[in-house]
């Protein structure tokens, strides 16, 4: 269980940090980081890290793949981790 919060906290702040990073990279002209790779920083566990980062950012807030999946994403992960902490409480 402490891994799992371990993992969750780790992937949310690194994808955080990444939607900043492209942020900054398209405000400066730079080699910019791929959509699907923002999108599966979401979908392994990021997608917290990833909304905060889009509004904080104020990225990728126009594209429907990111308002919509990410959201999506979300409560997926939050119905997954319900489920985990249900089964892990029912075992004792």
């Amino acid at each position: 269980m402490k891994i799992l919060v371990f993992y969750l906290i780790i992937i949310n702040i690194f994808t955080f940090l990444l939607y900043g990073l492209d942020k900054w990279k398209a405000k400066h002209h730079r080699w910019r980081i791929s959509e699907s790779a923002l999108l599966l920083a979401a979908l392994v566990g990021g997608s917290v890290g990833a909304l905060a980062g889009m509004y904080g950012f104020h990225h990728k807030t126009l594209h429907k793949k990111f308002t919509i999946g990410v959201p999506i994403f979300l409560i997926l992960q939050v119905m997954l981790f319900v489920w985990f902490l249900s089964r892990y409480f029912a075992q004792g």
